[in-house]
């Protein structure tokens, strides 16, 4: 399978994943052909890529977690958001404000379960590798963001030696980093065009906010609560809320603040398209050293897999190809099954570029 826009999407092809809506239900299951209405259906639920089976890209790709898993965490991940956005409406009286506190406790503590039976999971695998980007709608955004980030901050983490109860710590402080954004105006969340400089400064503030509720309104450890506060610091100074360096930022909010990027550049948003992975990953290893901290960023890259198998890819000899397989030493150059050559279909032949080495990938393709 692989990920497409809408935009190129053909009629006939077949949907690779489910999709889901805004409240967490199946919108369309894995494995519909794709017609014109029902392409018309997907964009209108404002998404904007998809993963589909094609004629050129059969196989399946498995997500690190299972996918019951990862829609718990996103219906548990909504609740609580939610409810703790609730909280925050004066127009509650004192009744209705004493049952949401109970409900966000019961909430957090199901998503303290979650988060250890997830870490539990993970942490039996062996080579463990990001493979997917997750396909999320722009209405649900917040929700898919934070479980993404705090699954592939997990990954990293691994990666990076961390021992369990940091990883527990880790996990639960992604799920929660943009717990703050409830106190947000969502109008300004969701803007399309340039945010003026007075409304950036209120959704920078979301991170002290954040911070703030998690210390006033439960008894999570303080590493999870400076996770919210730090995700946007960057080792040279230049970050938010308080422009700490490298050695000022606490280690697991450095993980998370590299995970949390590279979901959002690999997400549709209001005001820009997303990235193909492997551009976000040679954004994020471009930004080694200056925005992000250079170790964690060399554990990220032997994490995320920039052309996944099923990806179609442009080559320097004017060939377009599909990846085959990942070397998992060399992830930059995979197995290609050559279908194009000099714009034209040929019969298909397989390129290991381990070998080829004066051919190298020069893009994505989308449309072959």
């Amino acid at each position: 399978m692989r990920m497409v826009p809408i935009s190129a999407v053909k009629e006939g092809a077949f949907l690779a994943q489910a999709l889901y809506n805004d409240k967490g239900q199946i919108l369309l299951s894995k494995g519909v052909r794709l017609t014109y209405g029902l392409l018309k259906r997907i964009k209108e639920h404002s998404f904007y890529s998809i993963y589909i089976i094609d004629e050129y890209s059969q196989g399946e790709l498995d997500d690190i977690i299972k996918p019951q898993v990862r829609q718990k965490a996103i219906a548990t991940i909504r609740a609580t958001l939610n409810t703790i956005g609730d909280l925050d409406d004066d127009n509650k009286n004192m009744f209705a404000k004493k049952t949401l506190e109970k409900q966000k406790e019961q909430q957090i503590g199901d998503m303290q379960k979650l988060a250890k039976m997830i870490v539990d999971d993970i942490f039996t695998q062996s080579d463990l590798m990001i493979n997917l980007v997750d396909i999320k709608s722009m209405d649900s955004y917040t929700f898919n963001h934070s479980v993404n980030s705090a699954i592939l901050s997990l990954v990293i983490g691994i990666g990076h030696g961390l021992n369990k109860n940091d990883l527990y710590d880790l996990t639960m402080g992604m799920l929660l980093h943009d717990v703050g954004k409830m106190f947000i105006p969502s109008d300004l969340l969701n803007k399309e065009g340039n945010l003026s400089q007075e409304e950036f400064e209120i959704i920078k503030n979301h991170t002290v906010r954040g911070f703030n509720f998690l210390k006033d309104n439960t008894d999570l450890s303080n590493k999870i609560r400076i996770i919210s506060l730090q995700h946007h610091e960057r080792v040279d100074g230049t970050g938010y809320p308080y422009g700490l360096k490298d050695p000022q930022i606490y280690s697991l909010s450095k993980i998370g603040a590299i995970a949390e990027v590279y979901d959002a550049i690999t997400s549709d948003r209001p005001n820009r398209k997303a990235l193909p992975p492997n551009e976000a990953v040679e954004l994020v290893m471009g930004a080694g050293g200056r925005y992000f901290n250079i170790d964690i960023v060399r554990t990220f890259v032997k994490k995320v897999n920039p052309f996944p198998v099923g990806t179609a890819v442009y080559l320097s000899n004017n060939s377009i190809g599909i990846v085959e397989a990942i070397n998992s030493l060399y992830m930059l150059r995979p197995l290609v099954r050559i279908v194009k050559q000099e714009g034209k279909i040929v019969e298909p032949f397989l390129c290991d570029l381990i070998r080829e080495n004066n051919i190298v990938i020069t893009g994505v393709c989308h449309e072959i």
